[in-house]
């Protein structure tokens, strides 16, 4: 089972992502459930979403706390101990930030010893740049499947286009892209 939490604020499309995720990882053949955790339900409170993956059925529905991946939309929450706490060794970070993925690890001893692979792009930007807002659940999407190939990049478009208006999805679409391609990784 691969596993995928995501960290961000209400309004930043923390759960989308998670949903878009698990249903490209269905339309590859795999199973996948995604569910959000929420504090108080407000713009701008802290938001979690949680996406399993797994060549069977799956029945927990419990959050995940050993996740093999972490994805961050808000970039004030990168060193936050509850975001990365319980990363598997091995595991990826995925992080919505202008840092390089060496500054990360530079500021997080513990990644290092836990061999994490960090990756990291501007998805704020890419975001604005392309639909001048800072929704950044797309652009993050691109960035963990860049990183992990835990599902694949046509699998992910094809879901947003059944998902979305043609025009915002075709928006979403190039955002998606735009992460991809000006992803920064650093493996250990």
């Amino acid at each position: 089972m691969f596993e995928i939490r995501w960290h961000g604020r209400g309004g930043m499309g923390a759960v989308t992502a998670a949903d878009i995720t698990a249903s490209a990882a269905i339309k590859a053949g795999f199973y996948a459930l995604a569910f959000p955790e929420f504090g108080a339900e407000r713009r701008g409170a802290p938001v979690t979403a949680y996406t399993r993956i797994d060549r069977e059925v799956i029945y927990d529905r419990t959050p995940i706390t050993n996740p093999d991946a972490v994805v961050v939309l808000d970039p004030f929450m990168i060193t936050s101990p509850k975001v990365l706490g319980g990363l598997k060794e091995g595991g990826y970070l995925v992080a919505n930030t202008t840092k390089e993925p060496s500054e990360i690890l530079d500021e997080i001893a513990d990644l290092r010893r836990l061999r994490v692979t960090i990756a990291t792009v501007d998805a704020t930007s890419i975001a604005m740049n392309i639909f001048k807002l800072p929704i950044v659940n797309t652009a993050m999407i691109g960035a963990l499947v860049a990183a992990t190939h835990v599902v694949s990049l046509d699998n992910v478009i094809e879901v947003v286009r059944e998902r979305f208006p043609e025009r915002l999805a075709e928006a979403n679409i190039n955002i998606i892209n735009e992460s991809y391609r000006l992803l920064k990784v650093v493996r250990p």
